[in-house]
């Protein structure tokens, strides 16, 4: 027999699409619900899997109706606190989501039907990764939240510092595509060198990392901070509140409050509080322009009182009154170490975080507002982001909610310390050491091409 013949069964009919349809958005909503059960992450092969099988229909249009509606109650399954935010809109938003998904499954079925079916499996993962990339990162309504990376924030059964958020998708459907080529009786011939190539890569991008980082680097200095979480506090109980959490933590050399903490710039209180008790503090505030148009700000208040670094939020929240969009990124070179700031939603982009990481950051701190009428389901979505951060990035995030999950990174994306939700006036801290220096993986560099080769 040629070894290059496909002998896969037809492709399913209504029956077996809806039932994969269902199955896919079932293991989809139970691996993101494994906040508290970590092994159900796993259970995002399974997604991968019927995603897959649903692809393989014998029109791309019906390929794409089937991902549409796959995306669509994945996304209303895990984001329906949107309602409460956008109300009847919010269906709009999950159609936006679902596009994607039903893009996918349409290439794919594309590919399917056009080449031999062993070897258009090759290309699964790629077009999975480009229409991923492409959806969390490129466009307006970009969100990254429901991705296939985030499922192993508390499952970390993958070098996450090697491959990153979109090389953990990448491995996710490559394996799953693996798995489907067998239960469909394809000759595996292009997929087993598919798969021998990647394991390559990795070994080949692990080593170069490992030869890049080799040297004797000095031993990391532990960095105390404490975080003050709370939700639109009144002016003038900021430096009694402040006041408590250093009494709890003398040590702590610098102190975080949340984003929007203050409804407008620095007050003279604050700056006298720092220059009194000789302490960082970074707080959220408006750096205004004029009176209605402003710049969504971190500001770091020095020991002298006056403010030495400010960052504005690079991607305010679409459909939101958030700010003008920052026109730059710096570090804030501290006495500790060089600190990048972010400011909650800028997180969940790579494309925002990285370019720190470029500047030298060897740690993050993230001032997030997470109101407290979005619910519970929302805070445990977002505090899914920052473990996976600091996991890739190899450095520690101390992120500041305004109503919870305040939380507290190693740089191997262990969290040693959290807040409850809301848990108004909740203080936490934390010992971090920065490391010399952090680093991308590779995905960085390899996403970007493969969504321009996709699409």
């Amino acid at each position: 027999m040629n070894v290059l013949k496909s002998a896969a069964k037809p492709p399913p009919g209504w029956g077996k699409s809806v039932l994969s349809l269902a199955l896919a958005v079932l293991c989809f909503n139970l691996a993101y619900a494994s906040i508290n059960i970590p092994i159900a992450g796993l259970l995002i092969f399974g997604y991968a899997y019927f995603l897959v099988q649903l692809a393989n229909q014998p029109t791309v249009r019906r390929a794409f109706y089937f991902g549409l509606a796959t995306g669509f109650s994945c996304a209303a399954g895990q984001a329906y606190f949107f309602w409460k935010i956008f109300h009847p809109a919010a269906t709009i938003l999950w159609l936006v989501f679902g596009f994607w998904i039903g893009l996918f499954a349409a290439i794919c079925c594309g590919c399917f039907r056009r080449w031999e079916i062993a070897k258009a499996v090759c290309l699964v993962p790629l077009v999975w990764t480009g229409t991923e990339y492409f959806r969390s990162e490129l466009y307006y309504l970009r969100f990254s939240w429901l991705n296939v990376g985030y499922v192993f924030s508390n499952l970390p059964i993958f070098p996450m510092h090697l491959l990153g958020m979109y090389g953990v998708g990448f491995v996710v459907f490559s394996i799953a595509v693996a798995v489907w080529c067998f239960t469909q009786s394809i000759n595996t011939f292009w997929m087993t060198r598919f798969i021998v190539g990647l394991i390559l890569v990795m070994m080949l991008t692990w080593l170069f990392q490992l030869l890049s980082s080799a040297g004797p680097n000095p031993p990391p200095a532990p960095l105390k901070l404490a975080g003050v979480q709370m939700e639109f506090p009144p002016e003038h109980i900021i430096p009694e509140i402040l006041n408590q959490a250093l009494a709890k933590n003398t040590n702590a050399a610098i102190f975080v409050m949340s984003e929007y903490t203050l409804d407008g710039g620095v007050p003279d209180a604050l700056k006298n509080w720092c220059r009194k008790h000789s302490r960082f503090l970074v707080v959220g505030g408006k750096d205004v322009v004029t009176n209605d148009v402003y710049y969504d700000t971190a500001f770091v208040i020095g020991t002298n009182g006056e403010i030495v670094f400010k960052q504005a939020k690079s991607v305010p929240i679409q459909f939101f009154k958030d700010g003008l969009p920052a026109t730059n990124q710096e570090i804030w070179n501290s006495p500790y170490g060089k600190i990048g700031i972010c400011i909650c939603y800028d997180l969940s982009y790579t494309r925002v975080t990285d370019e720190l990481l470029r500047q030298g950051a060897q740690m993050l701190i993230i001032p997030t507002m997470d109101v407290e009428d979005w619910g519970k389901h929302e805070h445990k979505l977002h505090s899914r982001v920052a473990p996976v951060r600091a996991a890739e990035y190899g450095i520690p995030i101390f992120r500041v909610a305004s109503s919870g999950v305040s939380q507290a990174v190693l740089a191997g994306g262990k969290v040693i310390a959290s807040t409850s939700i809301p848990d108004d006036g909740a203080i936490f801290s934390a010992q971090l050491w920065l490391p010399a220096r952090g680093s991308l993986p590779m995905d960085r560099f390899l996403a970007p091409s493969w969504q321009f080769y996709c699409f």
